[in-house]
């Protein structure tokens, strides 16, 4: 009987050996895609930082530009009509010529007086579309992360879920990852604007 035992004891160290086994890869491979749920987690966080960081100051650089350019194509403007005026005496117009140089210089648009004239928003335009590839480009970012997290997430609850891992998982605290999903009201729009 002493041979009969040893086999079976042998057996049952093979079947217990093999459990463990499983049960370490089960535990390792669920660390794992855990962690790395965590980490596309952590992506989404830093986008969504970058846009709050991001935005609000491109949006005043661009308010900025716009104020300013506003200003000295209005200096501009008022000038270039007193000096086409037909009433006004050869000094207004020496004077108006001064005012539109020193609007122009004051605004930095005076080695390109003629330019800046046929194209007069060409600054403020440019930083309107800069704030626009940064919104696009921190958008797709942002859903890039999403996406990613999403995807990790479902690839640690399917693993998670899974026979045998779901044994391990419950006895060891790992609990299933929420998806990413859009809050109420994100399907309109942002509206950025530019009057405050």
């Amino acid at each position: 009987m002493g041979k009969i035992a040893l086999i079976i004891l042998g057996i049952l160290l093979v079947f217990v050996v093999i459990l463990a086994m499983t049960g370490i890869g089960q535990y390792n491979g669920l660390t794992t895609k855990r962690t790395d749920v965590d980490a596309k987690w952590a992506q989404v966080e830093n986008n969504l930082q970058l846009r709050a960081d991001k935005i609000p100051n491109l949006v005043n650089i661009v308010k900025g530009y716009a104020k300013l350019e506003e200003g000295v194509l209005t200096k501009i403007a008022e000038s270039q009509r007193v000096i086409q005026s037909s009433g006004s005496t050869p000094e207004q117009k020496m004077d108006a010529s001064n005012q539109m140089t020193g609007a122009l210089r004051a605004g930095g648009l005076y080695p390109f007086m003629t330019f800046a004239q046929a194209y007069p928003n060409l600054k403020s335009d440019a930083q309107f579309a800069r704030l626009s590839d940064e919104l696009s480009g921190t958008e797709n970012r942002l859903a890039v992360a999403r996406k990613d997290y999403n995807e990790s997430t479902q690839d640690y609850n399917t693993s998670r879920n899974r026979f045998p891992a779901v044994l391990i998982a419950g006895m060891m605290g790992f609990q299933d990852k929420p998806f990413f999903k859009a809050e109420e009201g994100s399907k309109t729009a942002p509206v950025v604007d530019f009057s405050k």
